[in-house]
């Protein structure tokens, strides 16, 4: 049996209980059994968090701190993130339910985020601006202060990591707020963060539900910005939150990503993208291409191929070795998955593939939905124009391009699409008109700490990763000098 460890707020540079000493479950979505207890914190905690990271943030030790000294605190935080890999790799894969080699890769992209935003810590600088007559005019960046961070479920340390890195690379402090069905390795990185070097309160992380502690955070007089990422509703609320204080916000929500695949595609490499553009992390993904759109002289084919493809996909607990596609992260989460499942055949879908729950006697305890194809779904079904985010994708048949573009702009979301194809010159025609943030060709989904992940229409607002990124985490000031 799974030993059930406690865990305590990460607040000041000690693991504390909740003001209230309240605990939650976490469940390991592979049984539902659970796998830790963690401190349930309250309005009164996120206020202990975000006094501390004030204190710590107005300290001389941390405000006079040589930027290159920051940027080597980060730098030692990601050899934390690499000298801890194994463990923090098996305590991702068991809390989300994504299978290990998947989790290696989001560890392993958490510490070159934190790398990459180390060598930018001494690189944060203004401008000179030419203005008429005797005088020197300047821009200056400075820190905002105390910095929130809203994480997701789905990628937890990866998605918190990504917005808390370029935040103390600014000079910020910060205060983390993990989804409540993953907070453990959220919880570990502040831990980290102590053993690297960082100040106490520079980095803190308050666990519990999101309606309050969430809630709390962004509507907090003494926060400075708010980075969150999670779906395309709670965002909304959020900024009515931010709305009265009006501070810099970032938003990363939801998607309903198409892949368009031309008829000179490479048939067996776009195939693959389809499969893992769709499936990988149980299809719980922000950017998962769920639109298919596939021209008709190779769609056949193409599709024959996927669905072979698509059921020959290993289910099972995720830290066993030859797992492909582990469990959905909670029982309300299958449960939603299903029911749009269930709709996508009520109205009329051809199922090529899945379309249910496992029900084999060694997952029945568990999340498990079976990776699902529908063919030509009808526009009111769910599948065809909602995220469902899980193991979902809806495929179409197109004779004529500028139908296809227009079919994958149709949607409120705007966060990424795939183009296969052959033809260079075709590829960067549709990339300038497809509306979303980021374009992959011949390749899908794919991301790097010094590219944007950003969305268009109501799939986010602001930047993440890159230059940008830390930018945003900055006040810009400018100073004008009279030199007569």
């Amino acid at each position: 049996m799974m030993e059930v460890r406690e865990h305590g707020l990460y607040i000041a540079g000690k693991s504390v209980p909740a003001a209230s000493k309240e605990t939650a479950e976490v469940l390991d979505p592979a049984t539902n059994r659970p796998m830790a207890r963690v401190a349930e914190g309250t309005r009164d905690d996120v206020n202990a968090a975000v006094e501390a990271a004030r204190v710590a943030y107005e300290s001389p030790e941390w405000r006079e701190l040589d930027p290159s000294k920051r940027g080597r605190l980060l730098w030692l935080l990601g050899q934390q993130v690499r000298d801890h890999f194994d463990d923090l790799s098996r305590l991702e894969s068991q809390n989300v339910g994504k299978p290990l080699r998947e989790a290696k890769g989001d560890i392993a992209y958490v510490y070159k985020l934190f790398e990459y935003y180390a060598g930018l810590a001494d690189k944060i600088q203004g401008d000179t601006i030419p203005v008429p007559g005797s005088r020197f005019d300047y821009t200056l960046r400075d820190p905002l202060g105390v910095t929130a961070h809203i994480a997701p479920w789905n990628y937890p340390l990866l998605l918190a990591s990504r917005g808390v890195a370029p935040a103390l690379a600014a000079g910020n402090a910060v205060v983390l707020k993990p989804a409540t069905l993953t907070p453990l390795t959220a919880l570990k990185l502040g831990e980290l963060a102590g053993a690297a070097g960082f100040p106490s309160g520079i980095v803190n992380v308050v666990t519990g539900p999101g309606r309050d502690v969430g809630g709390a955070l962004a509507a907090h007089p003494d926060v400075d910005s708010v980075t969150f990422t999670g779906s395309t509703d709670t965002g909304k609320q959020l900024l009515h939150a931010v709305a009265d204080r009006v501070v810099p916000t970032t938003l990363e929500l939801g998607g309903k990503n198409p892949q368009i695949v031309l008829p000179d595609a490479r048939l067996d490499r776009a195939v693959k993208g389809a499969l893992w553009g769709a499936f990988q992390n149980a299809g719980q993904m922000c950017w998962a291409g769920s639109k298919l759109l596939v021209h008709e002289s190779i769609a056949p084919s193409f599709l024959a191929k996927l669905k072979e493809q698509t059921e020959r996909l290993r289910l099972g607990p995720p830290l066993k070795d030859d797992v492909q596609i582990g469990p959905l992260v909670s029982r309300d989460h299958a449960a939603n998955v299903i029911r749009a499942i269930e709709d996508g055949i009520e109205k009329g879908s051809k199922l090529l593939a899945g379309g249910g729950r496992i029900d084999s006697a060694d997952l029945k305890d568990g999340n498990f939905v079976r990776p699902t194809l529908f063919e030509d779904p009808p526009a009111g079904a769910r599948v065809a124009r909602e995220e469902v985010f899980g193991p979902v994708v809806a495929a179409w048949h197109f004779d004529d391009l500028d139908d296809a573009i227009a079919r994958a702009n149709d949607t409120p979301y705007g966060l990424a699409a795939g183009v296969w194809t052959q033809d260079v010159a075709k590829a960067h025609a549709i990339a300038r008109r497809l509306q979303a943030g980021m374009v992959s060709i011949n390749e899908f989904p794919v991301t790097f700490p010094q590219t944007p992940f950003l969305g268009w229409k109501q799939s986010g607002l602001g930047q993440e990763q890159g230059v940008d990124a830390v930018l945003f985490y900055t006040h810009v000031k400018n100073v004008l000098v009279n030199l007569e």
